[in-house]
């Protein structure tokens, strides 16, 4: 059985996610958490730019 990396159970399947640039193989629970806090953390980034009038790219 494969372990997930996030919460270190056993699952029956695991699923490859891209979090800061590099794939995980995480459970389809600590998958969607993960995609969740980058979500957040791309949106509070673009909010912090937007304050500060930074007009370039990433």
């Amino acid at each position: 059985m494969p372990i997930c990396k996030g919460c270190e159970d056993d699952v029956d399947q695991l699923v490859s996610v891209k979090v800061d640039g590099k794939s995980k193989k995480l459970c389809e629970d600590c998958a969607d958490r993960a995609r969740e806090q980058a979500e957040i953390a791309e949106a509070s980034e673009s909010v912090v730019q937007g304050m500060m009038g930074f007009k370039g790219r990433r």
